[in-house]
């Protein structure tokens, strides 16, 4: 299928895209990745799409001695490739590198993938254990582990986007680790389990809602009410395989 008629505009600068983006029906495209398949398939008919990949500042990343800030518009692939620093000791670039497939990484955002919200999307449950900082275009700090309120619902409001995402620096040496359950190499997570050293985290993803932060292993079946006991299971061996990982 093809979209319904929309208008389309890119604005040189982010005054001009937030007036644009106040319009009713107006959505934002950075990568595209989400919102086009949505549009080809009728599920979302914009009466116009505004392009915020290029306004300046929502590309590449900031070094600070705490964190690093990155644009919105930084691309899966950069954070991959090295081409933005990596905060992380290799947990971004590892979780980059399974994303989908490279044609999509190219393209997809990180901004992007945080705003669309999806459950079993990596960005919002990475960033909800790295305690990342969503920044958004009405001067908000939104804490990442508070951004998703439900599926495909975020904390945004109607025309706010995301400028950045701070992610404090991991300390030198922590280890972590990450496990993704699916059925292929590129698909959507089945379940996340998310491990870090220090300061210590671990996080169940995918469950259907937004990420949840464990105090330990035991506490999967009692945050999770809300998954039948098939996935209560996967998301349990998710964050064990994460916490052996960790501690290999």
């Amino acid at each position: 299928m093809k979209p319904a008629v929309f208008d389309h505009a890119a604005p040189a600068a982010l005054t001009d895209a937030l007036a644009l983006l106040a319009r009713p029906g107006a959505k934002p495209l950075s990568g595209g990745q989400s919102l086009s398949p949505m549009m080809n398939l009728r599920l979302v008919r914009p009466g116009a799409v505004v392009d915020i990949k290029r306004l300046p500042g929502l590309r590449g990343a900031v070094e600070a001695a705490d964190h690093i800030r990155f644009g919105a518009a930084t691309t899966h692939a950069e954070i991959e490739d090295g081409i933005v620093p990596d905060p992380t000791n290799g947990l971004m670039p590892h979780v980059a590198h399974g994303i989908a497939y490279r044609a999509v990484r190219n393209r997809g955002t990180l901004g992007g993938s945080l705003a669309h919200a999806d459950p079993a999307a990596d960005w919002p449950s990475v960033m909800a254990a790295l305690s990342a900082t969503i920044i958004t275009s009405a001067g908000r700090r939104i804490p990442a582990e508070g951004f998703v309120l439900a599926p495909f619902t975020t904390a945004l409001t109607a025309g706010e986007i995301i400028l950045a995402v701070e992610v404090p620096r991991l300390p030198p040496g922590a280890r972590w680790g990450y496990c993704k359950i699916n059925r292929k190499i590129g698909e959507f997570a089945k379940a996340i389990g998310i491990a870090i050293e220090t300061p210590r985290r671990l996080l169940a993803g995918a469950v259907e809602g937004p990420p949840v932060l464990l105090e330990n292993l035991d506490e999967v079946a009692t945050r999770l009410p809300h998954l039948d006991a098939a996935a209560q299971r996967l998301a349990g061996i998710a964050v064990q395989r994460a916490i052996a990982m960790m501690e290999a």
